[in-house]
């Protein structure tokens, strides 16, 4: 008989990838081609309005189940709930978008979605840290299967010719089924940090606010938000000017990006055990100022090569911080930290971001189409704006070695 000790890492391992994959392909087959579906539905005008209701949502649901998942119900529990509600709630929106209803009730229906959605991503970030033994090594590879699951998601939406239709909406709310039932196949681990007696603060998770103390903690927070504002153009007006350039099935070009996302993650442990944080945050912000400038191009192979450089971004800026989390918060708070994180960047970063943008785009509306390369360029010089931010004011452990950052209960 094998060594249990031996297998049963992979195991895990195996649970954990999946979990992440199943999420990924959910969270593609709504996103990605939401903008083209509403477009198609004559839904241009709540456009903008669609896209900051996961910003309305990050303001509450994750730090209220980030505080769940920490004080009140195991993890896997919370996650399951959520994905039900998310499934239910992504079939109807996509059911009032296929019949034409009103579009405010369908927007109504976007947010309830929203609600139920955001908060998954932290919940199934904080079950699969709370099961690794180092994090550094493992949870890039770990968290590529996401970004797998995100490609594989978005070329069956393609290969449906569902890129403007509602069926999109109805595979990914039953892909959320299947995370639902996935859940039952994971342990129940209890909370970490078990309630007793807990104000109405601390029930809303709003304790969490304290980690912002923390100079290192808070610039950290500070530019995830503030490079998640141009961040927040990428999906809503890409795929508009890959058609506007002649390029069809806009969903499954889009996944360009995850291809050089998943490189990223798998590099992602040997930069983590010879770059300091700081500079491997660095590199990321610099991607994405390159990102946007190549856009700005506005030619059919730049803005494809802008589009490979999000993954290269995405994982050196968003991941890197998540890991810095785990790494630097006390276990007994890293659920409402990765929830603090999602409300920071989802929540205050996606709202500037989407309705900025929105106006942002809307002001270089000409007679012709768009002028994209004034669009895309000023979302390069904020991304370098936030660079520079980023460089000023976060020390890191090398910077003050003698005073490492403090951490709640400690």
């Amino acid at each position: 008989m094998p060594d249990q000790r031996q297998t049963r890492p992979w195991v895990e391992y195996t649970e954990l990838t999946a979990l992440f994959f199943i999420q990924g392909a959910a969270m593609a087959m709504w996103l990605v081609p939401l903008s083209t579906v509403l477009d198609a539905h004559g839904l241009h005008a709540i456009k903008p309005f669609a896209f900051a209701t996961t910003a309305m949502a990050a303001f509450v649901s994750p730090l209220f189940f980030g505080a769940m998942a920490d004080r009140h119900a195991a993890p896997v529990k919370v996650l399951r709930g959520l994905s039900l509600a998310t499934a239910a709630a992504m079939a109807l929106a996509s059911l009032g978008i296929q019949l034409g209803w009103n579009p405010w009730l369908v927007l109504a229906l976007i947010q309830l979605h929203a609600f139920c959605s955001t908060p998954t991503w932290s919940i199934a970030s904080t079950i699969v840290f709370a099961r690794l033994r180092d994090a550094k090594r493992e949870f890039g590879p770990i968290r590529a299967a996401a970004t797998l699951g995100w490609m594989g998601g978005c070329w069956l939406v393609s290969a449906l010719n569902a890129d403007a239709s509602p069926l999109a909406g109805y595979n990914g709310a039953l892909t959320w089924l299947v995370v639902a039932a996935f859940t039952f196949l994971l342990p129940s681990v209890a909370p970490p940090n078990p309630a007793g007696s807990v104000t109405l603060g601390q029930r809303l998770g709003l304790d969490a606010l304290a980690l912002l103390k923390d100079r290192d903690h808070r610039v950290v927070f500070v530019t995830a938000a503030l490079f998640n504002i141009p961040f927040a153009a990428f999906y809503p007006y890409t795929p508009p000017h890959l058609k506007e350039l002649g390029l069809t099935h806009t969903t499954a070009w889009m996944t360009l990006g995850q291809v050089s996302e998943v490189f990223t993650m798998l590099l992602l442990a040997r930069l983590l055990t010879t770059w300091r944080l700081k500079w491997i945050l660095t590199a990321g912000l610099v991607f994405g100022v390159v990102r946007f400038a190549l856009c700005a191009l506005d030619s059919r192979a730049w803005i494809l090569l802008g589009v490979s450089l999000h993954g290269c971004s995405f994982t050196l800026v968003y991941i890197t911080a998540q890991i810095y989390l785990d790494e630097r918060i006390d276990p007994a708070w890293r659920a409402r930290a990765q929830a603090l994180m999602s409300l920071m960047t989802g929540g205050v970063g996606n709202l500037i971001g989407y309705l900025g943008t929105g106006w942002w785009f809307a002001a270089n509306a000409r007679p012709g189409g768009e002028n994209w390369p004034v669009f895309w360029s000023g979302l390069a010089m904020a991304v370098a704006a936030v660079l520079a931010y980023f460089l000023l004011t976060y020390r890191g452990r090398g910077g003050n070695p003698a005073h490492p950052p403090a951490m709640p209960g400690k």
